[in-house]
Formats: structure tokens, C-alpha cells, sequence
């Protein structure tokens, strides 16, 4: 049995969400979260998705959001970040099931300055889910983890109870993750902020699972946004088994990985890192930095490859009147940035153990 046996090809939500999660945790994969900024990389991010034969989770940052609406439009009150969003999953739901695999829309990183971008959201949400029964998104996240901790579980409470109806699953970071990424600096964090406590844990699954089992958890252990040298990152991944072995003691019950972990700032992870969080229940991991690379790098790769091709509309290596335009048509030099892309995510699918799954 494969997992499209379990969960439709398209955007999932609700019950297929946890049914999808509750498959990677058995089977020991966890799904690629990628950042997008455009329709180019969406269709870089499922194309990747389809090669591999793997689930995918497309997400919208806040300034990522932003960017897919355009720059000319104000965002003062969150008007670009919540359009950006917006449309960027319809336009992930109208193209996600020809693709042929399972598809999370969701949104990245929002901290409380932002959370009139995080209503906007969930506005959208209900208006989808009262006219076709399911939210627009597949889920969000709530990033609270600058506040105190009880105002972080009692915020995201409240916002847990409005989505709960709705069976949209929430994302909440407890602890810190270190680093900088769209706007959110948290470089010089007292470094104990970084490893997250399993009383907490414990604390934000009793109180979370009695309103709906659709929730998980960004647990800092050590986590850094951004991609640094080898050895200057110090994460301990195994302190996500203590999480799941106190839960599991707390709760009695049977499983060994009762809680969905995610994990932050993955890139420029070690493979032995990354496997060590597969086994103690990791779902998703976010890819940002190493994509925009990729992306970047494809880009770069074309232009040195054509430069002499690419100086004037007319005139090249082959003639003065020879024209260029096949080099500088968007098609071609945003194609070769999204094959680049492409490749890079075909990478994190098999360090996440999650290649033709379904």
C-alpha cells in the first residue's frame, strides 16, 4: 500500500493531514516544507514533488506572501501579505492535482506583531470552508516564541479553537530558533533559549489534544535559520525522543512518537542530524536558504554559460545582426533557475528519507 492509497493526489486537508503525518512517522520520512515567492517557485517545488513521487508542502512566508502579490501594494495593515497568501493557494489548488501527488498549502513564521496578516488567513479560511467544506489552507503557523510561554499556548489556543471547526491543522513554535530569515532576527538570543524544556511539550499537548489532534510542534534544539559552516550550528536532535518518551509516559499510552515534530533552520544540516529527527517523529522540514540558492545558482550558471549571447538584443559571437531573443525570453533563463531548484529539492526529499512514497 502506497500513500496515495491513504490521501487523494491535490491539496489535502483535515483528517488526510494527519492520516499523512501518522504515514511519514510509520514509515520514517518526513515532507520538504518549501518557501515560495512566485508561481515559478511553486511549479519548481511540485515539479520536484512529481519527479519524485513524494508529498510536498508548499508555504508562504510574510514577506514571501508580499512578494507573490507585488511590490507596488502596500502592506501597512498586512494587505500585500494577506493577498500574497491568498492567492498563492488558489493558485497552488488549481494546478496541485495535476501533478499527481499530495499537496500541504501553509503558512510560514508568524510572530505577534503579525498576527493581523495570521487573521486575514484564517478569513479566507472560512470563507472557503463555508463554501466548499474544507479550509483554503492545509495549515499555519503561529510563531510566539519571543512571548512567555503561558501567552504563547493561550494565544495559540484561541486561534487553535477557530481553526478546529474548520480541521486546519496549527504549527507553533515553543523555544527559539536562533538566526535571521524574513525579517525575524533572532541572532543574539541567550543561547538556553534554543533547547526546548519536555514539561513544555507536555503542557501544549494535553491542553492542545482537547480541542483537536490537528497540531504540531517546531521544538527548538538548537535550530538556526540560515546555513553556516560545518560545526558552527550545534543541534541535538535526540532531545526530540526525551519530548516523545515524556509525552508518552504522561499520556500511558502505546506509541512511541505521539507528538508531530517539525524541524527549523535545517539547512546545511548533517545527514546523522537529520536522521536522529526522522526517528523521534519529525514531519516537516522547512527549506528556504538552500533553495534560493539553488535557484539563484541556476540563474547565474545560465547567464555565464550565454553571457555573449546576452550583452544586446541584436549581435553575437555568430553575427552582428544575429539576434538573441531565445537567450534573454524569460522562459528559458527562469527555466534554468527552476531546474536548479528542482534538483536541490529532489536533494532534502532524500536526506528526508521520502522518495517515491506514494
Amino acid at each position: 500500500m502506497g500513500l496515495l492509497d491513504i490521501v487523494p493526489a491535490g491539496v489535502v486537508t483535515g483528517d488526510n493531514v494527519k492520516k499523512l503525518f501518522d504515514y511519514a512517522q510509520e514509515q520514517g520520512f518526513a515532507i520538504p516544507a518549501i518557501n515560495c515567492t512566485s508561481t515559478s517557485t511553486i511549479n519548481a517545488a511540485l515539479e520536484a514533488a512529481k519527479k519524485n513521487q513524494s508529498p510536498i508542502i508548499i508555504q508562504f512566508s510574510n514577506g514571501g506572501a508580499a512578494y507573490v502579490a507585488g511590490k507596488a501594494i502596500d502592506n501597512k495593515n498586512q494587505e500585500a501579505s494577506i493577498l500574497g497568501a491568498v492567492s498563492g493557494a488558489q493558485y497552488v489548488r488549481s494546478i496541485a492535482k495535476a501533478y499527481g501527488v499530495p499537496v500541504l498549502v501553509h503558512s510560514d513564521h508568524c510572530a505577534k506583531k503579525l498576527l493581523p496578516w495570521f487573521d486575514g488567513m484564517l478569513a479566507a479560511d472560512e470563507a472557503y470552508f463555508k463554501a466548499h467544506g474544507e479550509p483554503l489552507f492545509s495549515s499555519h503557523m503561529l510563531d510566539l516564541s519571543e512571548e512567555p510561554v503561558e501567552e504563547n499556548i493561550e494565544t495559540c489556543l484561541k486561534y487553535l479553537k477557530r481553526m478546529a471547526p474548520m480541521k486546519c491543522l496549527l504549527e507553533m513554535e515553543i523555544g527559539i530558533t536562533g538566526g535571521e530569515e524574513d525579517g525575524v532576527d533572532n541572532s543574539d538570543v541567550d543561547n538556553a533559549s534554543l533547547y526546548t524544556q519536555p514539561e513544555d511539550i507536555w503542557e501544549i499537548y494535553r491542553r492542545f489534544s482537547e480541542v483537536t489532534p490537528l497540531f504540531s510542534i517546531a521544538a527548538a534544539f538548537g535550530n538556526v535559520h540560515g546555513v553556516y559552516a560545518p560545526g558552527n550550528v550545534k543541534l541535538h536532535p535526540e532531545l526530540l525522543g526525551k519530548h516523545q518518551a515524556y509525552v508518552k509516559e504522561q499520556l500511558k499510552g502505546d506509541s512511541d512518537k505521539p507528538v508531530y515534530f517539525v524541524f527549523h533552520g535545517g539547512s546545511g544540516s548533517t545527514e546523522q542530524e537529520i536522521k536522529t529527527a526522522l526517528d523521534f517523529g519529525v514531519v516537516k522540514m522547512n527549506v528556504d536558504t538552500d533553495t534560493q540558492w539553488a535557484y539563484w545558482k541556476g540563474l547565474r550558471d545560465f547567464y555565464e554559460k550565454n553571457k555573449d549571447y546576452l550583452q544586446a538584443q541584436v549581435g553575437n559571437p555568430e553575427g552582428p545582426n544575429k539576434p538573441n531573443k531565445k537567450y534573454y525570453d524569460p522562459r528559458v533563463f527562469i527555466r534554468a533557475a527552476e531546474v536548479s531548484m528542482v534538483d536541490r529539492i529532489i536533494e532534502a526529499f532524500d536526506a528526508l528519507n521520502n522518495k517515491n512514497v506514494l
